[in-house]
């Protein structure tokens, strides 16, 4: 959602460093996640005002401007709200670096995954390439360490795993492997529950 939302600043001519515009963006742009409505390789839709930016929202620009976004308090207020709708439709997947800490504290089960910084920064080189991109993992390291260093020191919801959430290092899975470990760690909580 950040993501769009950046995405949306930019389409307008807002600069990200212009803190009361994308606040004010942020209150009249609808957001929303849905499952996916196309077969492209996407594993849902991201809808802003009812077009689909599903894969405008990973370009370099996009990028470079989300973690400047994200530390706006009432540009965290707004998207915080709206992701917590999106939550209570129930038998919801969401991911986020504050999701388990802040959007959704209550959630059922909670998984960090990680993965090496190279590893993800390769995982996006790939998949950008196998969408026809132009891209440098060169570029797409740097971009990322930059988010992680901006995310994790932020003062407001900082990337970091909530305190009961269950760690899982995906650095050295495959994809069939983390799916396997989540469906199983989904499974072991639903039966201890007794649901």
């Amino acid at each position: 959602m950040y993501r769009a939302l950046t995405h949306e600043v930019l389409r307008r001519g807002i600069s990200v460093a212009d803190e009361a515009a994308v606040v004010h963006a942020a209150r009249e742009t609808l957001i929303d996640i849905r499952p996916p409505s196309v077969e492209d390789g996407r594993q849902y839709d991201v809808l802003v005002n009812g077009a689909d930016v599903t894969w405008e929202i990973r370009n370099p620009q996009v990028e470079a401007g989300v973690s400047q976004l994200s530390t706006y308090r009432g540009v965290r207020g707004v998207l915080t709200a709206r992701q917590r709708e999106i939550g209570q439709r129930g038998r919801v997947v969401m991911a986020g670096r504050d999701t388990g800490t802040v959007v959704m504290p209550e959630a059922e089960l909670k998984i960090y995954l990680d993965a090496s910084l190279e590893e993800r920064a390769r995982r996006r080189y790939v998949e950008s390439l196998e969408r026809g991109e132009q891209v440098s993992y060169d570029g797409i390291l740097a971009s990322m360490r930059e988010r992680d260093r901006l995310d994790s020191s932020r003062e407001l919801a900082p990337l970091r795993p909530a305190e009961d959430a269950v760690q899982l290092d995906t650095t050295m899975l495959t994809l069939d492997e983390v799916l396997e470990t989540v469906h199983r760690l989904a499974t072991a909580r639903k039966d201890r529950e007794g649901g």
